[in-house]
């Protein structure tokens, strides 16, 4: 079959698959109503093809491929001409190939034929011009067309603009909305929405004794103005961008230089940084002065073991892209951009040439660390490691020197950062370094050093020298070779490893002799890992005798299983006293200076030349075809055009200007969305980080479009606490937030009635206020802060909820047991990926191996007995007790000052009745326990 022959043939049949497609796709969910004729394009045409599930792509170079989901695309056809001709069956290829007898021209190459009936019908729709349904996949979707502010409806009972959309949508439906929550219920619901935490019992009787008119505005404001804001909505964004501290994968080691990120995010809610600039600095922080916000760019899993297979980097390489790409994509137009990867979008107008076009303004960026311009200064870094190098050299004065033939223990046992091997000064032409065993798997060590004694005490300088070896491990050769063993750098990605199982040997060769007096080595300098760690050795010299002489050897020190001594046991005692003192300094200044290292570098990307970006067949790396530059979304959006040879941070930057200019259709309707679903539970598109064709339909579309422009170009004053009013602020989430947060529909009472449960159980038209339980961060949070353990100290690095681990492939165990170090809010939990928290992790946490936009809202027995009988819980009910005993003296007021603490009311008769029986029965503990695991403390109404 000739070239044009077979283009054609893939033509047709993916045009069979998207003739079947456009018959069962067109719903009418935001899309105008289908004409009688495209009912029965759907109703005659889609049996014929519904039954071949075939699929291909076009052969448009220029475009990734026909948009055969378009009729402009299938009509034009390929190479080889038109498909299909609007009137005219007998000269259109498709009935051509359709009813071919040639094997290699029939379509569908495989399975069943159309029948002659089929045919007949297909002819017939051709004959009678063609006509196909609106595009439903094209730019007449609503939500790619730029939001126009509508009008306000005139309802007399609403204040603010949110109130008459959703009253007139009301009425529409015959519904009534519900009455103002109590001023308990309407305060807890405000605190815990706006800052995560439940209001003390004295803030419930201030608000309710407070008459003033304003009364609710000034407590709007005071939350808003708290630094406790930042910490509640910081959690939500970091869902929808898929942020973790650790790789993933199977290795899944921690990332302690991530955390800056997530401090960034609470620092720009607080602040309430323009929303337009939070986009920006999240893709080009680097170029804005803000570069720990690229940490959104490598916020995802990141499969840290290089293989030496090309198809497999490639492939790695490939996902790492298209993990950055599809949460842009997601996090901020609300798109699934990430299903062009391998062709056309099925559902949206993206093509796959689009796709490879952000990949391209992202193909600068790889995972990893860089210096962080918010850190330390350099001078208290050089002053930590100038005491570190005093520490050291006093040490090494102490070092015994190495007994060959010694039988009893002199020195202190191998360790896996740092061991020295000191010996009488002997003239040697090359040093050879011999590994009998280890503690497992192949011996590593990171770095060879050879120290002269004359003239000088000095390293000896490599160059020149010539390596040998017994056998180099090859399955990492990027980071583990041979040439590593002397090239001055430490750390276990650039070391030797040898290729047999517990032995090995390696050996340096000098260019001329030279008085050496130590040998230093480890397997692991950096102290990150300590595997594949030479437990039995030996040090040999070639002399100037032409002969091999042990010098030191692993006989002479403590065995490695052993306890190991605080000094070297054959010190004296005065010097075993000084040992000890410089060994505690040593690992202090190494802490000081490891944190003041943590600080110096983020893990926000490493940024570079971009590398050069095809599109690939099928989305497979091995199958690149034409080259593509970078660029953005060509059917959606603003039009917008980039260079091919713009620089890392200028495509960076670029598509991010592209992203927040104010007409763009998607990125103000997604953010107030997001903004809205965490007030009420649901977004009014109930698929937040899908607002293509195949995502939920808005229940409000004209209040969506009017928060969206109003976040764009505020138009609404805002009110102060003194009644005053200012000018809005363009792209002002908070500006937002006050919107939602003062209406009469967020401050509905949570009630029931049957005409709402009977027209909109889901309460998707907001008749009242949706109740919903509080997210596992919010549950932990208001347990630690009615224990009164709370510690609300904010920022830097975070605390781990896992017992310390070295392991190569990590494995995560819970904490047996919790203290004060665990006691901050869970924002600053370290967040490992793929591993939950042992207690709250099964209330629906992402595990941050994908994006997560909408937390389930599961319901499981683990849930109750983590809650009941996790150990985390028994701790904190025993100091909610303790808190509780401090003031109150005998069980009536024990009970009474429980739930004012637990749930800011008093119990009633009968609560206050069964309270005191329990106390009585089981000890006031159990009540503290009871009343934390009730669905009153664990539920927003």
């Amino acid at each position: 079959m000739t070239r044009p022959a077979r283009y054609a043939t893939a033509l047709l049949v993916a045009l069979t698959t998207l003739l079947a497609f456009l018959g069962r796709a067109h719903t009418p969910a935001a899309d105008p109503p289908a004409t009688p004729s495209e009912r029965g394009f759907g109703r005659d045409i889609k049996p014929l093809f519904t039954k071949h599930c075939l699929s291909c792509h076009g052969p448009d170079k220029q475009r990734g491929g026909l948009r055969l989901d378009r009729a402009t695309d299938a009509l034009a056809g390929g190479d080889s001409g038109a498909a299909i001709l609007p009137g005219k069956p007998t000269e259109s290829l498709l009935l051509h190939k359709l009813t071919s007898d040639d094997p290699a021209e029939r379509m569908p190459p495989k399975g069943d034929r159309l029948s002659a009936a089929e045919v007949a019908t297909l002819r017939d729709w051709i004959a009678q011009g063609a006509r196909w349904p609106v595009d439903p996949v094209g730019p007449d979707h609503w939500a790619f067309r730029p939001p126009i502010r509508p009008a306000v409806p005139s309802i007399a009972t609403a204040q603010n603009p949110v109130d008459a959309f959703i009253r007139a949508r009301l009425a529409s439906a015959s519904l009534q909305p519900s009455p103002e929550a109590d001023r308990r219920t309407l305060l807890r619901r405000l605190k815990f929405d706006l800052l995560g935490l439940p209001p003390t019992p004295d803030e419930v009787v201030a608000f309710e004794q407070d008459r003033s008119p304003d009364a609710y505005e000034k407590r709007v404001e005071t939350y808003l103005a708290s630094p406790h804001f930042g910490e509640r909505w910081a959690r939500h964004w970091l869902d929808v961008v898929r942020f973790a501290e650790s790789h993933g994968f199977e290795m899944n080691h921690e990332r302690p230089s991530a955390w800056p990120y997530r401090d960034y995010v609470i620092q720009s809610f607080n602040s309430d940084k323009p929303y337009d600039r939070f986009v920006r600095e999240q893709l080009a922080g680097d170029v804005l002065g803000t570069d720990e916000a690229t940490g959104f760019l490598v916020g995802g899993p990141w499969d840290e073991v290089m293989s030496p297979d090309p198809v497999l980097t490639a492939q790695q390489r490939a996902d790492e892209l298209h993990d950055i790409v599809g949460t842009t994509g997601s996090a901020f137009l609300g798109l699934t951009v990430g299903c062009a990867r391998c062709h056309n979008h099925k559902f949206d107008p993206v093509a796959q040439v689009d796709y490879y076009r952000l990949k391209a303004a992202f193909a600068g960026v790889r995972h990893g660390e860089r210096a962080w311009q918010s850190a330390a200064p350099a001078k208290d870094r050089d002053s930590l490691q100038a005491e570190l190098a005093k520490a050291d050299a006093a040490l090494v004065a102490l070092e015994p020197l190495a007994d060959p033939k010694a039988t009893t223990p002199r020195r202190l046992p191998v360790n896996s950062r740092l061991n020295i091997e000191r010996f009488p000064p002997i003239t040697a032409a090359a040093v050879r370094f011999v590994i009998l065993a280890t503690t497992g798997a192949e011996p590593c060590i990171d770095e060879l050093e050879v120290f002269a004694s004359e003239p000088k005490p000095n390293r000896v300088d490599m160059t020149g020298t010539r390596l040998r070896s017994s056998g180099d491990y090859a399955a990492a050769p990027t980071i583990h070779r041979l040439e590593f063993l002397t090239d001055g750098k430490y750390g276990n990605s650039r070391s030797w490893i040898s290729n047999e199982r517990g032995r090995g040997w390696v050996e340096i060769e000098f260019p001329k002799p030279v008085r050496i007096d130590r040998v230093v080595w480890g397997r692991d300098r950096e102290g990150k890992f300590t595997d594949r760690l030479a437990t039995r050795y030996r040090v040999d010299v070639w002399t100037a005798d032409f002969q091999w002489v042990t010098v030191a050897t692993s006989d002479d020190r403590v065995g490695f299983r052993s306890t190991p001594p605080p000094a070297p046991p054959v010190l004296g005692a005065s010097d075993r006293v000084t040992w000890e003192k410089l060994s505690a300094s040593r690992t202090d200044l190494r802490r000081r200076l490891a944190d003041l290292e943590k600080a110096g570098v983020v893990y926000a990307g490493r940024l570079a030349a971009p590398e050069p970006t095809f599109r690939f067949h099928r989305g497979d790396p091995m199958q690149p075809r034409e080259p593509v530059g970078p660029g953005v979304l060509s059917a959606i959006g603003p039009k917008f055009d980039l260079a091919t040879t713009a620089t890392d941070p200028d495509r960076r930057l670029a598509v991010a200007k592209w992203i927040t200019q104010p007409q763009h259709p998607l990125t103000a309707r997604v953010i107030v969305n997001r903004l809205w679903q965490h007030h009420f539970g649901t977004g009014i598109v109930d698929t937040p980080s899908d607002f293509g064709r195949n995502g939920g339909k808005p229940t409000h579309p004209e209040l969506l479009d009017w928060l969206a422009c109003e976040l764009v170009a505020p138009s609404t004053p805002t009110s102060g606490t003194g009644g005053e009013t200012s000018p809005p602020v363009p792209w002002s989430l908070k500006h937002i937030h006050r919107l939602i947060v003062t209406s009469a529909t967020y401050r509905q009472s949570a009630a029931t009635t049957l005409a709402g449960l009977e027209k909109d159980a889901q309460t998707r038209l907001l008749w009242r206020y949706p109740p919903r339980r509080l997210e596992a961060e919010a549950i932990r949070d208001s347990i630690l802060f009615v224990s009164g353990k709370l510690d609300l100290r904010m920022g830097g690095p975070g605390f781990s909820a896992f017992e310390p681990n070295t392991n190569y492939v990590r494995v995560y165990a819970p904490k047996k047991t919790t203290g004060p170090a665990e006691f901050r809010r869970m924002i600053y939990m370290q967040k490992i990926r793929m591993q939950a928290d042992d207690t709250f992790g099964a209330f629906d946490c992402p595990d941050g191996g994908q994006i997560a936009p909408r937390r389930n809202a599961s319901t499981t027995p683990l849930q109750a007995l983590n809650l009941l009988n996790g150990e985390f819980l028994l701790q904190q009910a025993g100091f909610l007790a303790d808190r509780v005993a401090v003031t109150a003296t005998n069980p009536t007021e024990q009970a009474q000052t429980a739930f004012h603490l637990a749930f800011q009311r008093s119990p009633s008769e009968k609560e206050l009745a069964g309270a005191v029986r329990l106390i009585e029965r089981h000890g006031l503990p159990a009540l503290t326990r009871a009343l934390l695991n009730t669905n009153e403390f664990l539920y927003l109404d």
